[in-house]
This record gives structure tokens, sequence and C-alpha cells, in this order.
């Protein structure tokens, strides 16, 4: 309590006013720093890989220097203020075991944040899972992962040191196309393959095959294509491509098979 007195005895309105300068200056200061550091980031910016590493790693720098900026805008205006510095870090030694303690779960995100980019784990644009969530990555700081769910736009941050949970989901999608059986199979292929040119049509699909039969199941045939799209749009192609396969089994007078449960009266 006694320090806390002496502190606060100590500050005057000069010194007032020079740390409300500092704190100006240095905010300037960052946000020109970061300023270049964008600039520079979309010049180098060749290809979708290099932009996408490009946004992961600014965003990443910028995380770094606002923490650094903040330290030592602090240390600054504890030295103006009166505040021996060099004995305050000192004295931090003396505490570093229980400060370890404290601030270990928060180290091990920092940690983790390195090495979501020096192992490569997933990039700023990547779509990616999260227990049932599945979403985008929009920002990856020191301590977190922040992902936009792909349901609801929502903005959900997860800890740097869980990221061994986190899947990097690719753009394939698996979808089967029932059949009766009463439909022989060269004749089921030839409208699986028009139901494959037309989902190639489809918004945000790269490509689409057709692989072979899938399941014989009770009642129907399940007729397995693959759809590739933009990861981010999977479940909307998924949506189109299932769309567009009824359509076209309508148009062949296919009708899509249930179960169905025949009840004779004695």
């Amino acid at each position: 309590m006694e320090e806390i007195k002496q502190i606060l005895s100590r500050i005057k309105i000069t010194n007032i006013l020079s740390s409300l300068a500092i704190i100006i200056i240095s905010f300037i200061i960052y946000k020109v720093i970061v300023y270049l550091l964008t600039r520079g980031g979309e010049k180098t910016q060749l290809n979708m890989f290099t932009s996408k590493k490009s946004k992961t790693y600014m965003k990443l720098l910028r995380s770094i220097i606002r923490y650094a900026f903040i330290i030592i805008t602090a240390l600054i205006l504890l030295q103006v203020n009166g505040v021996n510095v060099s004995s305050l870090l000192a004295g931090v030694g003396i505490f570093s075991v229980v400060i370890g303690l404290a601030i270990q779960d928060a180290l091990k995100d920092i940690i983790r944040g390195t090495s979501i980019l020096s192992d490569n784990y997933f990039n700023v644009g990547d779509v990616v899972k999260y227990g049932e969530i599945e979403g985008k990555v929009v920002a990856l700081g020191l301590k977190t992962t922040k992902i936009e769910s792909l349901v609801d736009n929502n903005i959900i941050s997860i800890a740097n040191r869980n990221i061994e949970q986190i899947e990097v989901l690719s753009g394939i999608i698996n979808v089967n196309i029932p059949m009766p059986y009463e439909v022989k199979v060269e004749e089921a292929e030839k409208v699986i393959n028009e139901i494959v040119e037309c989902v190639k049509c489809n918004n945000n699909v790269k490509n689409c095959w057709y692989k072979s039969v899938n399941e014989l199941a009770d009642s129907y045939i399940n007729y397995l294509i693959q759809v590739q799209c933009v990861p981010q749009f999977k479940r909307q192609v998924r949506r189109d491509s299932l769309r567009t396969a009824l359509l076209v089994l309508e148009d062949n007078n296919i009708a899509v098979p249930y179960t169905q449960i025949d009840i004779h009266n004695k």
C-alpha cells in the first residue's frame, strides 16, 4: 500500500500530459506500422495459396505487434511517472513461478499459435470443423483462432491449445442417388451421368464424378457421385445437388424409392 501511495504522490499534471502524449504517439506509430504491413502484404499476394498464407501471417504479426506495443508503452508510462522499471523487472523473477502457473494456458495458446503457422495446420480462409461446428477461419491470433459458422454466421473463438480438435475440411461431397431395383444398372447409370452433367452447372461446383454402386439397400440401390466445390459452400452445394438429382429423376419418370408397408385384411 505504501508503494502505491508513493507512486500516486509522484503523479503530476505534467506526468499526465506526458503519459497522454506517449499513448497517442504509440497508437499512431502502431497504426502506421500496421498500414505499411498491410499494403506490403497486398503487393505480395500472387495466387490463392500465397494470399491465404499472407493473410494468416499478417493477422498473427499484427497480434504480436499489438502486444509488444502495449507492453513497451506500459513500461515507458511507468518510467515517466517515476517508477524504477529496472528494479521492477528485476523483482519479477521472485514471482516468476507463480506467474508461470497463472498464465500457463495463455503460454500454451501462444506457442500453439506459432505452431499453426510453422506446421501449416490451417490458414485464414480455410474451412474447418470444431466439434459439431463447421466454419471458415476468419482470424488467427496469438491466443485464439476465430471461425465463422457456415450455418448461422456466428463467430466462434477457439483457444489455440485446442487445435488438435480442429479438422480442415476438403471440398469433396459424397451424394448418394437412390434408384429402385426395377431400373436396370445400365439405364440407371445413364441417368446418373445425366445428373453429373447437370450438377456441374450448379453454382460453386468445380467438378462432379460418378463413382459406382455404393450400397444395396432393402428397397433401392444407392449410386454414389462425388461433388468438388468451394468448401465454405458445401452445405448449399449438397442441397443443390440433391435438388438437381430429383429433377433429373422426374424427367426420366423414375420415382425415388421409399419404404412401403402392405396391410392385408383376412
